[in-house]
């Protein structure tokens, strides 16, 4: 039997402790590996949930070391592509796996339940939150004061209006929203001899209309277009000074010409629309 020395001793001991710190390493490597996987599962699986093209397929996904698996059923070739791509989409999926069955006749399941899903809730959510900046950055509307719920895209107004037509330009507003179905307008109008914090809301917001800068006045109009259900966003280019708004670009129409128009004019702080260079 060979005698153990404080050398030979040393020896072990460094490549047990190698040993273990490879193992620990890759028991380490491993564990945020998956982490990273079941990110990316997440993230891709919600956004097949916010997709109105994909929330009510049967759709399922795993990441592994990187690469997507997608199973499940859609009814049309464009909507398993739009998968993939989607998945391709994620930092750190560099391969896809796409295993969808297209079935021309596939129906999804509908659910016995009332609630919402997910993707509604969360557009539900966006809606609402669309009609009250509209309301709020509005010249003829009092946003500060107005209740907004949506539900399934079915939008309703609650609170007050001081007349009869700044009631209808509220509702008017958020019909003119995306993913809004209808809307139940019940804005009361209020009763002109009745003081209070209504008198005071009203003054704040004259005193933000008067401040409103240039960059404010042209963000305001440009995210107005791009909520509107009507007008290409995408086409018109918005400038403005001192207050002065000037648009240009292309339509498709007349009507889509005049209410970019009315939608710019109706924007807290605008003095005016300058509109020559917006053509059809």
């Amino acid at each position: 039997m060979i005698p153990y020395t404080y050398k030979s001793i040393f020896a072990t001991a460094l490549i047990l402790t190698g040993l273990t710190m490879s193992t620990v390493a890759a028991a380490a490597n491993k564990q945020s590996q998956e982490v990273i996987d079941a990110r990316q599962e997440t993230q891709i699986s919600t956004t097949y949930a916010l997709s109105h093209y994909l929330r009510s397929d049967d759709l399922h996904v795993s990441v592994q070391n990187g690469k997507a698996t997608l199973t499940g059923t859609v009814a049309e070739d464009v909507n398993k592509d739009l998968a993939k791509q989607i998945a391709l989409g994620v930092k750190g999926v560099k391969d896809v796996d796409n295993q969808i069955v297209v079935k021309a006749d596939y129906a999804p399941a509908k659910s016995n339940s009332n609630d919402r899903s997910y993707g509604e809730v969360i557009d539900d959510a966006t809606i609402t939150a669309v009609v009250k900046s509209k309301l709020l950055w509005s010249k003829h509307t009092d946003g500060l004061t107005t209740k907004v719920t949506t539900k399934s895209g079915k939008v309703t107004l609650e609170g007050s209006a001081d007349n009869e037509g700044a009631k209808t330009f509220a509702g008017q507003q958020a019909k003119n929203t995306h993913g809004v179905t209808s809307v139940d307008n019940q804005l009361k109008i209020m009763d002109k001899k009745e003081p209070g914090a209504m008198d005071s809301a009203k003054k704040s917001v004259k005193n933000a209309s008067n401040d409103a800068s240039d960059s404010w006045i042209t963000t305001k109009v440009k995210s107005t277009f791009m909520y509107s259900s009507n007008v290409d966003s995408g086409d018109i280019s918005v400038t403005t000074n001192a207050g002065v708004v000037t648009l240009s670009g292309k339509v498709d129409s007349g009507a889509e010409r005049e209410l970019a128009v009315e939608m710019a004019q109706n924007i807290r702080g605008v003095k005016s629309v300058e509109s020559k260079g917006l053509t059809i």
